[in-house]
């Protein structure tokens, strides 16, 4: 494995631990929709970067940072639950999105992929990965108490319209590490279904938070495993595709399935 590939094997293992951090939140927030919906919005920052030659985390960034500032917006200045307000703008970045992308790129664009990546990126990578971690493990307890109880954590001092900004950011930005390998259909999977499995398995709020990361880097690890040795694997006259993104999805959801069985810990 060259050092280019070590560091994208790196930053997906990593991605999986945040992913599964900030799911647990966007799980008890009710956003369980919101990954496949919010890393939908960036479909039309990834065409027009393609379209003119311009690095596609780029576009998909830019267009991820105003879709979720729009978003906000939508749901400070109307009584709007976070899944309406995202529901709002959807349908519009999938159909602009689509129209967009080169068909050849589209399919990559849709599901993702294993790629390499230069020092540069893996080290802004990290830097993301750290400011995701970094923010739910300090804003943990805000969060809960703005979840469960708006009204106390404004008097207590939690200015909860800012806080749900920056959530919502970070959200965002878990869904633009995860689009490079996952593509824009799959990335909220890796989001919300690790997330449904620490819920099934936990009631503790450090075991569901453990739980729900442990899950994510299992399910990506496997995946990789999977899609690296049988990318295509034949069951009689079907061919199952199990590249990347494929592969940790169809993992993560055999972990959800192995979790309904499990008690409560």
């Amino acid at each position: 494995m060259t050092a280019s590939e070590t560091y994208s094997v790196c930053l997906i293992l990593l991605t999986a631990l945040a992913a599964g951090l900030v799911g647990s939140f966007a799980l008890m927030k009710r956003m369980s929709l919101a990954g496949d919906v919010v890393s939908h919005i960036a479909l039309p920052g990834l065409g027009l970067a393609m379209l003119f030659g311009i690095n596609p985390l780029v576009g998909a960034a830019a267009a991820l940072f105003f879709g979720t500032i729009l978003i906000w917006h939508l749901q400070k200045s109307a009584t709007l639950t976070t899944d309406v307000a995202i529901g709002v703008i959807f349908t519009a970045a999938l159909a602009i999105g689509t129209v967009l992308t080169p068909s050849d790129d589209l399919i990559e664009a849709l599901f993702g992929g294993f790629q390499s990546l230069s020092g540069i990126w893996f080290v802004a990578g990290v830097v993301a990965v750290s400011v995701i971690v970094g923010f739910v493990l300090v804003s943990r307890h805000q969060l809960i108490l703005s979840l469960f109880s708006p009204e106390l954590a404004a008097a207590t001092g939690v200015n909860v319209s800012r806080l749900n900004l920056y959530f919502l950011l970070v959200f965002s930005l878990t869904v633009l590490l995860g689009v490079r390998f996952l593509g824009a259909l799959l990335v909220g999977a890796l989001i919300i279904v690790p997330a449904a499995i620490g819920r099934q398995l936990t009631h503790t709020l450090t075991a569901f938070l453990v739980t729900s990361s442990l899950a994510s880097v299992l399910s990506v690890a496997l995946g990789l495993v999977i899609s690296r040795f049988y990318p295509h694997f034949t069951v009689g006259h079907v061919t199952l595709n199990l590249a990347l993104g494929p592969a940790i999805i169809a993992v993560a959801t055999v972990l959800f399935l192995l979790s309904l069985l499990r008690k409560k810990i």
